[in-house]
């Protein structure tokens, strides 16, 4: 009984992200829509739920590890509960957690897909 409840919350919260999805204005939908599926084929264990009103993404019920939201630009983002580390040679201590974008390419769906990978780990 447990697991066919969690079952429906799962479906719920998809449908849910996939509302949100469908809501959003002009080019920035089918960004979402791509987005959306990118994130679940780079960490097949990420499940969408809804988070502030905007798609997020957690392993099962633990804490959203990435998000996205449009504002004046699509905005892809970590939350604190994903893994981060300094890249090798940094010359500071900071660490990305959010980028801006306003067209999807090859190119930044593989950064972001790689982004998404090692936010899992």
């Amino acid at each position: 009984m447990a697991s066919t409840r969690k079952q429906t919350k799962k479906i719920d919260n998809e449908a849910a992200v996939l509302e949100k999805v469908a809501a959003m204005p002009g080019p920035y939908r089918a960004m979402g829509e791509r987005l959306h599926k990118l994130i679940l084929e780079s960490a097949p264990e990420l499940e969408a739920r809804p988070w502030y009103g905007m798609p997020g993404y957690a392993k099962g019920s633990g804490p959203v590890l990435c998000f996205f939201r449009v504002d004046d630009y699509m905005t892809f983002g970590l939350t604190e509960k994903a893994s981060f580390e300094l890249e090798d040679g940094a010359p500071d201590q900071l660490m990305e957690c959010a980028w801006f974008f306003t067209a999807l390419d090859d190119a930044t769906e593989a950064k972001l897909a790689t982004i998404v990978r090692k936010a899992v780990r």
